[in-house]
């Protein structure tokens, strides 16, 4: 289980991120040029659909035999010449890949693509044992940076604008720059260029792990991956258990809809796979291959409510269509993985208490849905999530109140109807051009950042009469 990274409440979060400018431009130009790519991408891309619908049905396939498709993975790994090692824990996690830097006396690790290790905090843990973490993928150089997590799954700064980044440069790195992407980068990669040849470790995530083969698969756009999983002694994969795929023909499909549906593109720039350490007559590759399986709460959800969540290809397509993601950022969600999913994820790996403000935080528009590439059902798991709160009694006494009470006037349709004829007479005082902008006491809360439509003049029901009349 990972701790929450901030401890201020929801709305005090989102509160601040509705009120800085420069997130709200960073994250409009951002994920409406990713809408705009994945619409384009399909929209090419005829077989897109079936495709989504076959990538489905091998993740639910997978998910029913995972104990077969791991035992293989490992099989295979191990034949080639790699370690598996297995996690239950963050903490596990941890411990396994600080006693491999340990006995190999690393004292700098360089590291690419990976929520992973993001999730087990890996690196404060590497900080305080001595080992330098770098992180090479330039969004993650940017945010270590800044002293900051990341805020997106695929674009962990895209909460910063250029000039953000540009002044974050001059101040860290001491040097004067022009808010150029092009001259940020090479800045960037002249930087950690070094830092690949003197790192005795290379901790990478990965989006898949085919079975039958052993192979490691990273999916990168920068090259720098293949550096960390290359140069360095020793190369350590996290890799969380669902990740597994049982062939090289399923990994062909994934690999069809993960690129665009992350970033519009028919592929990604770099698909890297990784089979073991360096045999004899190699020239590049690490001495030591190592991949952790990582549990953490996901395998208890096989038979849970969240089964659907182990799905995820972590392409980021929900959260760059989420209208509540694209107002408050992915900092405000306090956890790891932010957006729609990130709400499930943090559910699957905290336990429901964790989620009991963000279970709300969804319009269940099903845009999400819609977006995903396995075509995950987000809304449907958040209503029994916000179902799960109440029954367990974590969500505060009022709303456990005001809800029961909704359900229960919600099986009376008389009263139903009585109690829309009260709202519309007590709604009066506050109606202002058709909407109700602010409420008094505790229902202030609601107007405070939003207004309400207000009970409409005639119900549906009362307008039926007259149009039934209308229709014949």
């Amino acid at each position: 289980m990972s701790e929450p990274l901030v401890t201020t409440p929801l709305r005090d979060r989102a509160q601040h991120a509705l009120g800085d400018r420069f997130l709200h431009e960073a994250l409009d130009i951002a994920t409406t040029k990713f809408i705009g790519l994945r619409r384009e991408a399909f929209g090419n891309f005829p077989e897109g659909e079936a495709l989504r619908d076959r990538a489905r049905a091998i993740k639910e396939a997978a998910l029913q035999r995972l104990d077969e498709h791991l035992e293989r993975l490992v099989d295979n790994v191990e034949r080639l010449g790699g370690h598996v090692h297995f996690a239950t824990t963050a903490a596990e996690a941890r411990d396994i890949i600080l006693a491999i830097a340990r006995r190999t006396g690393a004292r700098m690790a360089v590291k690419s693509k990976s929520m992973a290790t993001e999730e087990i905090h890996l690196n404060e843990a590497l900080e305080a044992a001595g080992v330098t973490p770098v992180e090479t993928d330039l969004g993650e150089y940017i945010i270590q940076l800044a002293h900051e997590r990341p805020s997106h799954i695929i674009a962990p700064a895209i909460h910063k604008t250029k000039g953000q980044v540009a002044e974050l440069f001059a101040r860290e790195l001491g040097r004067e720059v022009a808010a150029d992407p092009e001259v940020l980068t090479r800045i960037a990669r002249a930087e950690l260029r070094e830092k690949f040849l003197q790192a005795d470790l290379g901790i990478t995530g990965a989006n898949f792990a085919v079975a039958e083969t052993g192979t490691v698969v990273l999916v990168t756009n920068e090259g720098n991956g293949r550096m960390v999983t290359s140069l360095p002694r020793v190369h350590v994969a996290v890799m969380g258990v669902e990740k597994v795929v049982p062939s090289m023909t399923d990994l062909m499909v994934f690999l069809s809809v993960l690129a665009k549906s992350a970033t519009g593109q028919k592929l990604s720039v770099y698909t890297t796979l990784v089979q073991g350490p360096r045999r004899p007559g190699e020239l590049e590759g690490p001495d030591e291959f190592h991949l952790v399986l990582l549990d953490n709460g996901r395998i208890a959800q096989l038979g849970g409510t969240l089964r659907e969540a182990l799905y995820c290809l972590r392409c980021g397509a929900c959260l760059n269509v989420c209208p509540v993601y694209r107002q408050i950022g992915g900092h405000a969600y306090g956890y790891t993985y932010p957006g729609p999913i990130g709400i499930l994820l943090t559910a699957m790996l905290n336990g429901p208490r964790s989620v009991k403000e963000l279970s709300h935080a969804s319009s269940l528009c099903g845009a999400c849905a819609d977006a995903c590439p396995v075509r995950i059902d987000i809304p449907r798991m958040l209503i029994e999530l916000r179902k799960e709160v109440d029954e367990q009694k974590i969500a505060p006494w009022p709303e456990r109140v005001a809800f029961r009470a909704l359900a229960w006037l919600l099986r009376h349709p008389g009263l139903y109807r009585a109690a829309a004829r009260i709202g519309r007479a007590a709604q009066r005082p506050f109606v202002r051009d058709g909407r109700i902008p602010a409420l008094p006491s505790v229902a202030g809360a609601w107007t405070r950042t939003r207004d309400l439509p207000p009970v409409a003049a005639r119900t549906f029901q009362e307008r039926w009469p007259a149009l039934e009349r209308e229709a014949r």
